[in-house]
């Protein structure tokens, strides 16, 4: 069936063609997949975020003092000397490290201090993690409450 059979159209249905797109368009947006960063502090502070291209995770393990940045792509990491994360926006800033290791398709940095890290989530727009040979972008619209429930968790531990 066509939109114009299912909505109407010719003179007097104008007004009623609108609603039924508006309401078309509606039904649309709710099918597609929401991609929301959210926030776990159980079992450890959690910070998480899928994408089509990536999915991050940022831990924080009270019982370690280590903070984690995990990003999986689909495609993998390829081995590689080096990697960057670059936030921009607001506050746009490039991180660099030779300390990840890469296991599949996931690329893991460990640290004592992530502030660098949460301060280009909370206050950019994009994010993206990449190496010489592969990269991925990603959202971070929606991420700054989040952001800051995990500095909480990890200043403070949620019992």
């Amino acid at each position: 069936m066509s939109i114009a059979k299912l909505c109407g159209t010719g003179a007097g249905r104008a007004a009623r063609y609108v609603r039924c797109m508006r309401s078309l368009l509606t039904l649309i947006l709710l099918a597609a997949p929401a991609h929301a960063w959210e926030f776990s502090p159980t079992p450890i502070c959690t910070l998480s975020h899928a994408e089509p291209t990536a999915d991050i995770a940022v831990t924080y393990d009270h019982a370690s003092r280590l903070y984690a940045i995990a990003v999986t792509s689909p495609d993998g990491w390829p081995n590689a000397a080096a990697f960057s994360i670059r936030f921009d926006g607001a506050q746009p800033n490039t991180i660099s490290t030779t300390r990840h290791r890469t296991d599949a398709n996931t690329l893991t940095v460990t640290d004592v201090g992530f502030g660098n890290v949460l301060d280009g989530l909370e206050f950019n727009t994009t994010a993206t993690a990449f190496t010489q040979t592969a990269a991925v972008t990603v959202s971070l619209t929606g991420a700054a409450p989040e952001v800051q429930k995990f500095r909480a968790c990890a200043t403070a531990p949620v019992a």
